[in-house]
């Protein structure tokens, strides 16, 4: 069998000389200073405390939020653990603690339901009412109503549209639903908001000071 043999100079012609018709693009320079987000038309500038840990929970809170103290949050109707429609007007002329929480029969919200349960009392003497809200639907808040004994009203917000209308942050990069606390005075305004996503039930203590102050 013939073999084809060529010069040792001649093999590098055989390669490709011209240069790709798409070179990668050159790295993007950096911006400084601020900048105007997309989130909501606020405005945050580069900090070196964003290397800091503990500060980036404040600024991922601060980004997504859309509730702010002193301000009247979006109305909502939503099915509660019996099927009947409840509507956050119902609760105007007296202030209600309104708390988001991931899902029924999770360890963390049960026990912050324990806890409102084990509390519910004093809330009722500040003239105060709880409502809590997850995406669960009705029977599940049912049956996790019945379980654990909770006295107070448990709504369905299915598909999440609610949590998102109040902009309540996300939590483990936006894979588990947040756990944030509203306290609304009579008129209906926010005067508390309070993330308590690895301390559930510790919260209620401030709560109940901030509802016998109103």
């Amino acid at each position: 069998m013939a073999s084809l043999s060529l010069p040792n100079n001649s093999l590098p012609t055989l390669l490709p000389t011209q240069s790709p018709k798409n070179p990668l693009p050159k790295a993007l320079p950096i911006v400084s200073g601020s900048s105007q987000s997309q989130f909501h038309g606020l405005k945050f500038s580069h900090s070196p405390s964003l290397s800091n840990p503990n500060s980036y929970s404040s600024v991922k809170t601060a980004i997504f939020a859309k509730v702010n103290k002193g301000q009247a949050p979006p109305s909502f109707t939503l099915k509660d653990q019996d099927g009947k429609s409840v509507s956050l007007s119902k609760f105007k002329g007296k202030p209600v603690v309104v708390y988001f929480y991931p899902a029924d029969e999770t360890p963390g919200c049960t026990k912050q339901a324990c806890a409102f349960r084990d509390s519910y009392e004093k809330f009722k003497k500040a003239g105060a009412e709880v409502v809590g809200i997850s995406g669960d639907d009705p029977s599940s808040h049912k049956a996790f109503a019945k379980k654990y004994r909770l006295p107070f009203t448990l709504l369905a917000d299915e598909g999440n549209k609610i949590r998102k209308d109040w902009g309540v942050p996300s939590d483990l990069f936006g894979t588990l639903p947040g756990r944030q606390t509203y306290v609304l005075d009579r008129n209906g305004v926010v005067q508390l908001i309070y993330n308590n996503q690895f301390q559930p039930e510790k919260h209620i203590d401030e709560t109940l000071k901030l509802l016998q102050s109103l």
